[in-house]
């Protein structure tokens, strides 16, 4: 186990995430061998090149390389590996390298296939949580107040109720979603935020203290190694992580053209639930929420319970029917309805008069009267019948 964690440790600094040849050559090999070949130290034999090519253009790939092309641009890293090393400062800072053949790896990362991490540096000290217990809030970077606060409520209300909150720690939604997972007192891990660098320093520096919080009372995940810098593909590519770690993606504010909607595909793509908060018309910071609403990439989301519910398994976790403004008069019949708009509010009147307003038989004003009386909303007086002073 331990040769298997440090090929694995070696292969998250060699290969990029995505790398589709060297996924394909941990498959068909496993990671020992998969790295003496990544490496250089192992021939390249036919029969391997035909197992990985085949792996490739399997997952979908039109084209292929060739492994003596992956080596070529692996070549340049192979004297910079050095696992013991990048497991002794991981340990240093209080982490841990999992790898899939651990208990901890998340359940969720099966979904990715071929596009799976090598392996996952951790930074504090929980387990990672199952994709069906977490639910992953993201947005833009220059979020509006609105934003922020819709991303506030969620975040602290799903902690509340005992849901991991999941995202990038980048400025915006992504750090209020982080800071109210961590102001909740929940039963649950808060938060759990995936970088694109190595856990070794918290990335963007603005938000030092909190990833520092996260990294005490939450995680801190990454698939790169100490060290390594965050740069604009690892950025695209560990969305795919943050979709995976949840069992249901929400994006509160996006851009037309933005990561969060990146992340939003990557969960439609892994069968997961969508959500989108829906903004102004006049504000390109929703625009990207609504293009994923019109596309019907998302659902509409307005709150914490209308994302709670669509975490939770079927039939289970629905809240109760929410309240909103009730009127004396919810739930009457047709007659009932005509009957009350007929009665005056101040002055009596009679039988007769009220059957010519409504259009009711004699009979039907009477027995409408009794059930009104009954429901406080009408009343007999001097000179016939009114409505009562409980009206709608």
């Amino acid at each position: 186990m331990d040769e298997v964690r440090r090929a694995r440790a070696a292969l998250t600094r060699l290969v990029e995430p995505g790398d589709s040849t060297g996924a394909a050559l941990v498959e068909a090999l496993g990671p020992v061998e998969a790295l003496s070949v990544a490496s250089g130290r192992l021939p390249i034999d036919p029969s391997i090149e035909a197992r990985v090519g085949s792996l490739v253009l399997g997952s979908g790939a039109t084209r292929w390389e060739g492994l003596a092309g992956a080596l070529g641009r692996w070549k340049a890293r192979v004297p910079d590996l050095a696992p013991h090393r990048d497991l002794e400062t991981i340990a240093r800072f209080g982490g841990r390298f999992i790898i899939p053949e651990d208990r901890e790896w998340p359940d969720g990362f099966e979904d990715l296939g071929a596009q799976a991490p090598i392996g996952l540096w951790v930074r504090g000290e929980e387990r990672l949580p199952s994709h069906t217990a977490s639910a992953a809030i993201v947005g833009s970077r220059d979020a509006t107040n609105y934003g922020l606060s819709v991303a506030g409520e969620m975040a602290r209300g799903l902690v509340d109720r005992g849901v991991t909150v999941v995202s990038g720690g980048a400025y915006g939604i992504d750090a209020q979603a982080h800071r109210a997972a961590l102001s909740s007192e929940g039963p649950t891990l808060p938060t759990i935020a995936v970088m694109a660098g190595g856990l070794d320093r918290y990335y963007p520096s603005g938000n030092e203290d909190l990833l520092r919080a996260v990294a005490h009372r939450g995680l801190l995940v990454s698939e790169l190694p100490p060290g390594a810098s965050p740069t604009k593909h690892r950025f695209l590519r560990r969305n795919r992580l943050i979709a995976a770690l949840g069992g249901a993606t929400v994006v509160v504010e996006a851009h037309w053209r933005s990561g969060a909607r990146s992340t939003a595909h990557h969960a439609a793509d892994l069968g997961r639930i969508v959500g989108a908060v829906p903004g102004s018309v006049y504000s390109g910071s929703s625009a990207g929420c609504h293009r994923l609403l019109m596309d019907g990439v998302a659902v509409c989301v307005t709150d914490v319970r209308d994302v709670y519910e669509l975490l939770a398994p079927m039939g289970e976790g629905l809240e109760s029917q929410r309240e909103g403004h009730t009127a004396p008069h919810d739930g009457l019949a047709v007659e009932d309805l005509l009957l009350l708009d007929a009665l005056p509010l101040k002055t009596g009147t009679t039988i007769d008069s009220l059957a010519r307003v409504a259009g009711l038989s004699g009979a039907q004003v009477r027995a409408g009267l009794g059930r009104l009386q009954l429901l406080g909303l009408s009343q007999a007086v001097p000179g016939g019948w009114r409505r009562s002073d409980k009206r709608s």
